[in-house]
């Protein structure tokens, strides 16, 4: 077997990364009960509160991927801050609820834009297999905020993965509230969008 040419290992980094993958649960089904107009509202909600939250706790949108997102950050504490804020945000304002799922681990950058590695593909899986309002953590290496818990679950069977996934799933302790006012730009665009929207939903319950 060849080695890989010099100019191939050039265009590959190996790093540790942390990965999350959030998402709206029933977005397709919302889409046909309710109209294009009011599911688009959902994601503009979505995105303004991705949008607030990432640079507040130094996390980098990778993609947008139509009704979620991927988020990556050098740090694994901060990833999990934004994943909880922005879940417990469109808690409070969205009309779907979201599902979240978070891995760290060492991945290979791909020219410089694309993730290759274990961690990546574990978050989306639990992303995928994470229940309407759960969001699921890979407990190795995870490190929590001081105002979120975790709570053990039983290992985890994904697809693609060898071996079960060790997990917890994690949410906000009762009494806090982080970073509530930083968050309120993206609170008041839901606002308005909501607004906009909510006349469109009861046309079409009509």
């Amino acid at each position: 077997m060849s080695l890989p040419s010099a100019e191939a290992r050039s265009a590959t980094t190996r790093v540790t990364r942390t990965f999350a993958f959030i998402d709206l649960c029933g977005f397709t089904d919302f889409c046909d009960s309710y109209g294009d107009d009011a599911a688009v509202g959902e994601l503009v909600k979505l995105r303004a509160s991705v949008r607030a939250a990432a640079p507040l706790f130094g996390v980098r949108v990778d993609k947008w991927l139509g009704d979620g997102v991927m988020l990556v950050g050098v740090e694994v504490e901060p990833i999990v801050a934004a994943v909880v804020a922005i879940c417990n945000q469109m808690t409070d304002v969205g009309e779907l609820p979201m599902r979240a799922g978070v891995a760290t681990g060492p991945v290979i950058i791909l020219e410089g834009d694309d993730y290759v590695g274990k961690a990546v593909n574990t978050a989306a899986r639990l992303c995928d297999r994470a229940g309407a309002g759960a969001i699921l953590a890979a407990t190795e290496g995870l490190v929590l905020p001081e105002w979120v818990e975790a709570e053990g679950r039983p290992p985890l069977r994904v697809r693609g993965l060898a071996e079960p996934v060790q997990i917890a799933s994690l949410s906000t302790i009762d009494g806090a509230s982080p970073h509530a006012t930083a968050l309120a730009p993206a609170a008041a665009i839901m606002s308005v969008v909501d607004g906009l929207v909510r006349p469109l939903r009861a046309l079409k319950r009509a």
